[in-house]
């Protein structure tokens, strides 16, 4: 018993020093309906190598999207990652380093957690960034806390192209509070005028852009309309890519960024973890949550960094505190930062417009074939298509033979009826010229 030291006279003795007559004693405040009648379904004790055999087989049976031609997106993107980030994040210092809580001796990790914030801030067209949040959809739900306590307001707007999951992560970090969420429907034709539901108690707007079915909108009318109401406007965009050659949150009105960092951090990773990227005004920066590494300079006249605003409530007072986020994703922030620094501010141009160039020509293969049609011309590297048939069986039809042609949107939206016939298929970087011809050709033979 490798990791569990204690014998049953070890555990009687701890129970009689608290007082305890049974282990079943130290959970009686977890409600009856709450526990379990029985163990939990999982196979019994096993030796390390039975247990790495076990792993191994269930691992063998994904199959990784570098291994198909895959047009997987819809909130999770694949792209190039050189192999000097996973190098660098890997050295000890960066790999097992965690929170600063001692600014004077952490000063390199407060140093790439500046750069990123300066990183994001750029991309963004926002005034200040913070050094990072768990990811997109958790940073989402933080923005919707921070526009209502900025404007003293319970009404939450949600786009009805936000990325469902997203829009999920909102309503639960919402749910114990009086706010009032008003979600917009599903938007597959990227038409939707959401400053019909803007009132005298919405605290702010969220939108997407992208949206979760790829169209790209201006937002400048509706940032408009936020700012004569009082309302902030929140602009999300899962697709941190998207930022090298469309017109950025801030420089459309937007009073909060919340960004996905997965696609230029730390990759897919069949899931996980993922690198939420936050920014806002300055004026509103003692409302932000998460934390912020700035610059200054030591006694000597030397540059060094610390910690210049905290807003858990471990570091400042309970009452004051104005998130509860235990930690940033500082690896995967670092991942992120190595990455950019290794593009530039071109190199980031460049792999956009390159993301938009496969986009098109997988939306011309699509569109070109009978039954087929496009629902908007205006997108980044994301296109939904309407197939003449269900799409989900033609999606796991494809992935029988190594294409994997999308995301079917009803398993974003189960049981709406419209989505059934919608596929949202996505081209990188990654993409090949015989990917998007293998993509075009199956899905003809299966719609043959």
């Amino acid at each position: 018993m490798r990791y569990l030291p204690l014998d049953a006279d070890d555990r009687r003795a701890m129970l009689a020093r608290i007082g305890a007559a049974t282990i079943d004693d130290l959970f009686v405040d977890v409600p009856p309906a709450a526990r379990l009648s029985r163990p939990v379904d999982l196979p019994p004790h096993a030796g390390e190598i039975e247990v790495e055999r076990a792993l191994s087989a269930l691992a063998s049976r994904n199959v990784p999207a570098g291994a198909a031609a895959s047009f997987l997106g819809a909130g999770a993107y694949r792209h190039f990652i050189p192999a000097a980030v996973d190098h660098l994040i890997q050295r000890g210092e960066f790999l097992t380093s965690y929170t600063p809580y001692q600014p004077e001796i952490s000063q390199g990790t407060l140093q790439y957690l500046f750069e990123f914030q300066t990183q994001v801030a750029l991309i963004s067209g926002m005034e200040i960034a913070n050094a990072s949040l768990y990811d997109g959809a958790s940073g989402a739900a933080e923005a919707a806390q921070m526009a209502r306590r900025v404007t003293r307001r319970a009404g939450v707007v949600a786009s009805g192209g936000l990325h469902p999951h997203w829009r999920d992560t909102v309503a639960t970090g919402l749910r114990w509070s009086d706010a009032a969420l008003t979600t917009a429907p599903a938007d597959p034709s990227g038409t939707e005028d959401l400053t019909k539901l803007i009132g005298a108690d919405t605290a702010c707007v969220i939108v997407q852009n992208p949206t979760v079915f790829g169209h790209l909108r201006d937002l400048s009318p509706l940032a408009r309309a936020c700012q004569a109401n009082g309302t902030l406007l929140v602009v999300c965009v899962p697709e941190v890519a998207s930022l090298g050659v469309v017109e950025p949150p801030g420089a459309m009105g937007a009073d909060i960024f919340v960004g996905e960092g997965q696609g230029l951090g730390p990759g897919l990773n069949f899931g996980g973890p993922y690198l939420g990227l936050f920014a806002t005004r300055e004026r509103f920066v003692r409302q932000m949550p998460g934390r912020i590494a700035g610059q200054t300079v030591d006694v000597d006249g030397r540059r060094g960094w610390v910690l210049t605003l905290s807003t858990r409530e471990q570091h400042i007072r309970r009452e004051k505190a104005t998130s509860n986020i235990c930690t940033n994703s500082g690896l995967c922030a670092l991942a992120f930062t190595i990455h950019m620094a290794l593009l530039g501010e071109e190199g980031f141009r460049r792999l956009a417009r390159l993301n938009h160039a496969k986009a098109c020509r997988m939306a011309d293969r699509l569109g070109a074939i009978k039954g087929v049609s496009l629902l908007s011309d205006a997108f980044f590297n994301e296109v939904t298509v309407r197939l003449p048939v269900l799409a989900a069986p033609v999606v796991d039809a494809l992935a029988r033979d190594k294409v994997f042609a999308g995301v079917p949107a009803s398993r974003l939206y189960p049981g709406e009826k419209e989505m059934e016939t919608l596929l949202i298929s996505c081209a990188s970087e990654t993409t090949t010229e015989d990917d998007i011809e293998r993509l075009g050709a199956a899905l003809e033979g299966t719609l043959r």
